[in-house]
């Protein structure tokens, strides 16, 4: 019967515990603004930079040697020569769409 009480009062006192910490957090919050935000503006400066620079470049060779080693291989499919090329196309045009498309909607 004892450890039974104990039990209880340890949940009740963890229960108020979290009450507390949930009136807490909803009574400091303050307003999020969508869009207003430019806490990560630099890196993803940095990052589409990458991407579209020397970044984008280093990926599509790495594929088309990639695809290329597979030629060798002996086994021919056309996923050895598109995929190479969709990453190209996906590196220097994707990444102006994506980001486009992120800040018009937000």
């Amino acid at each position: 019967m004892q450890s039974v009480l104990k039990k209880s009062g340890r949940t009740e006192r963890a229960i108020v515990a979290i009450a507390l910490l949930l009136f807490a957090g909803l009574w400091f919050a303050g307003p999020a603004f969508a869009g207003a935000d430019t806490t990560f503006d630099t890196a993803l400066t940095k990052f589409t930079d990458f991407l579209e620079g020397s970044g984008g470049k280093i990926i599509t060779v790495l594929s088309l040697a990639g695809g290329i080693v597979a030629l060798a291989s002996g086994r021919f499919s056309m996923g050895q020569i598109a995929i190479p090329v969709g990453v190209g196309v996906g590196a220097g045009t994707g990444i102006p769409i994506v980001t486009s498309t992120v800040t018009a909607t937000i």
